[in-house]
């Protein structure tokens, strides 16, 4: 069992890297398909990667569900192989609308988390399964980190080449895939597909079944549209401000995308024994709201760089926000609140790039009234203040009671 497992390991990490592989070249490469300055190059990635999170998000539960029905090896293997063809799209791409293109086949095929999942729970016995589930969960981070840091260094080689390098990482996964994948979908739990449960807006019906969730859920969104700022517009924003190169960007992201790993693995149980959850998430939005106060108006690259793992101390506010609404509702609604948290997060990787990118387009394109590259982390600011007033007038349970 144990090559399937590090089959899959791979695919969640190929997911992921499907992200913040470009981020570091994008600016690069749009000018150099499109032309113009880097506010317009900033609105078409924008666009991008609303159209990459959208693909994710209507599709995941397709995919998931076809799985149920046609087998978990087929669709999983079908999905590397048209990985790979996207990212060699990607490579040879000539214009605005191929690269369009790519990044919607690429969110569905990088839609392909939950059967993954569902692989794991097929295969694993019920001691190995929790264990199973946190290496596919550390492959996805993993990929997080990888896709910027990979594409930031050979973006050094040129626009293309980190395209290159995931398409034979895609391409060597398939093949392993091919000979150490067996179907774990049998007759018996077989099912056949149902658009009902294919609906990726399902999840918000059972918003209105979870009282008191409301505020929270509007802070938790709050939240990550901030925080995705960094994602959005890190690369056009550093680029404009300080002339980094995209080796430089991809360090950075792949620094904050490790100290967020290490915050949220380790120090947020140390955060919580000292703080509790309320208090956590109080100090956390404090914190996020004078680090993106600072990044906004910096003017030097270096103390930009040492604030990069510094901010992500920030990052304690979503496990504590999670655990909060995880005791104010029932034990059998734990898989229904996930499912919205999880709606909720696509949504803010949705929405965050476009008003992000936007907002970067008006602050630093030619004649523009006043010039302020750091304009979308103020835009953070402003949401992380609203979100903690939302959430100092919820009423929150006492763990203890």
């Amino acid at each position: 069992m144990r090559l399937p497992i590090l089959f899959l390991f791979i695919t969640v990490m190929l997911d992921a890297m499907g992200v913040g592989l470009i981020m570091p070249i994008m600016p690069d490469l749009i000018r150099e398909v499109e032309g113009g300055g880097l506010a317009d190059a900033a609105l078409w990635g924008g666009a991008m990667a609303a159209v990459f999170a959208v693909m994710q998000f209507l599709f995941s539960p397709i995919i998931g569900n076809l799985s149920d029905y046609y087998g978990r090896r087929p669709v999983l293997l079908v999905s590397l192989f048209v990985m790979t063809l996207d990212y060699l799209l990607m490579a040879v791409a000539g214009s605005m609308w191929l690269l369009m293109l790519g990044r919607i086949i690429g969110g569905i095929t990088a839609a392909t988390h939950a059967t993954a999942n569902a692989y794991v729970a097929d295969i694993s016995k019920p001691a190995q399964k929790a264990a199973n589930f946190g290496l596919l969960g550390a492959g996805f981070g993993l990929g997080f980190v990888m896709g910027p840091l990979i594409g930031g260094l050979l973006g050094e080689y040129g626009t293309r080449a980190p395209f290159y390098a995931a398409a034979i990482l895609a391409a060597m996964n398939f093949t392993l895939g091919w000979f150490v994948m067996g179907e774990s979908v049998t007759d018996k739990i077989r099912r056949p597909f149902s658009w009902k449960r294919a609906n990726p807006f399902g999840a918000f019906r059972s918003v209105i079944n979870l009282p008191g969730i409301r505020p929270l859920l509007l802070v938790y969104f709050l939240y990550n549209v901030a925080l995705y700022a960094y994602p959005a517009v890190w690369s056009y924003f550093t680029q404009e401000r300080f002339d980094w190169t995209p080796q430089i960007i991809g360090v950075s992201l792949a620094l904050f995308g490790i100290s967020m790993a290490i915050v949220q693995g380790v120090l947020i149980r140390l955060v919580l024994r000292w703080f509790g959850e309320r208090k956590t998430v109080i100090w956390g939005h404090l914190f996020d709201f004078g680090a993106f106060g600072i990044i906004s108006v910096v003017t030097s690259g270096t103390i930009a760089l040492i604030l990069t793992p510094i901010s992500a101390l920030g990052a304690v506010v979503t496990p504590a926000l999670q655990g909060i609404m995880s005791r104010m509702v029932d034990d059998n609604a734990q898989g229904e609140l996930q499912g919205v948290l999880t709606s909720v997060t696509a949504l803010a990787m949705i929405i965050s790039p476009l008003v992000m990118t936007s907002v970067f387009a008006f602050f630093t394109r030619e004649g523009t009234p006043y010039y302020l590259p750091g304009a979308p982390f103020m835009v953070s600011s402003v949401l992380i203040l609203i979100g903690l007033v939302v959430f100092a007038r919820c009423t929150i349970p006492d763990p203890d009671a």
